[in-house]
């Protein structure tokens, strides 16, 4: 049985899932391949519209297919853009602390009750596109700080972070108790306090094809700059076979037809924002 959308994929291989665009409508919709054809139906597991506002867009993400309502319980979260779109948040409609045993106290379980308000939003990642102040076409560079993800989960015999957040509830601050500056600070801070960071593989030179390649495997057909294959930073520790497994693959098969493949430690929910991310980046980061 497929993991639920907001729980980690399976770690043993990449679980093979599909985007479908719809230009009129703005909409996105995820869903997970039930063969090694994408022409089946599949299995439909979220869906993402879009809403740009003066000075940032919105990725609305929903449990249902054409109900986008904040207020309801199919509101699964959302993900939002700088100007520029080169920096974004995704945001969880439900808490970390959501999944975890509620205290005996009564305070404790009022507190509980706000947390998984369908109208909170916590930011669970943040994503960051390398501005490109040249305007050359080469492959783009972009960084996912995964705030609520330990880096040890990926480590041989490392806590799955479902475990972790029922470990430990009170781990991750709500939005609702940081100011915007504390936020945005986050991203910064993630490495620092131990949480998971993804980059993007870097392409080789293909002298024959004069272009970037990445290989896919053969699950993408169609040359992007928005395709892209996420792996975990080692940052300033020596690097290990974890950090050369593909977390996350993104390409281009069809006009508004994308390949996603994700695996653990990441959620459907959480690949489905980072690829969305990919759609909204624009020229200063290409």
């Amino acid at each position: 049985m497929p993991p639920k959308p907001c729980q980690p994929g399976p770690k043993d291989s990449l679980l093979q899932c599909f985007i479908k665009r719809n230009r009129s409508t703005q909409t996105y919709y995820l869903y997970l391949g039930l063969t090694n054809s994408l022409s089946d139906g599949g299995k439909f597991l979220l869906a993402a519209r879009k809403c740009r506002r003066p000075t940032c867009t919105d990725y609305i993400i929903s449990l249902q297919a054409e109900d986008f309502s904040k207020g309801t319980n199919t509101y699964a979260g959302r993900l939002r853009s700088n100007f520029l779109g080169t920096k974004f948040t995704v945001f969880d409609g439900q808490s970390p602390q959501a999944g975890a045993k509620m205290g005996k106290s009564r305070s404790s379980r009022l507190a509980n009750l706000r947390q998984v308000s369908p109208s909170s939003n916590y930011p669970m990642a943040h994503i960051s596109y390398e501005l490109n102040l040249l305007g050359s076409r080469g492959p783009r560079r972009m960084q996912c700080n995964m705030n609520t993800i330990p880096a040890t989960s990926i480590a041989p015999g490392g806590l799955d972070p479902t475990t972790q957040a029922e470990l430990n509830p009170y781990q991750s601050t709500p939005t609702s108790f940081l100011s915007k500056s504390a936020s945005m600070e986050n991203s910064v801070s993630d490495q620092k306090n131990g949480g998971l960071v993804l980059i993007n593989k870097a392409p080789r030179w293909h002298e024959q094809l004069q272009c970037w390649c990445l290989n896919f495997h053969g699950r993408v057909t169609i040359a992007s700059v928005k395709n892209f294959q996420l792996v975990a930073s080692p940052e300033n520790e020596p690097a290990g076979p974890e950090h050369e497994k593909i977390i996350l693959q993104f390409g281009k098969v069809g006009k508004d037809l994308f390949t996603m493949d994700y695996r653990y430690p990441i959620s459907a929910f959480q690949a489905f924002a980072i690829c969305l991310s990919s759609f909204e980046t624009r020229i200063a980061c290409e």
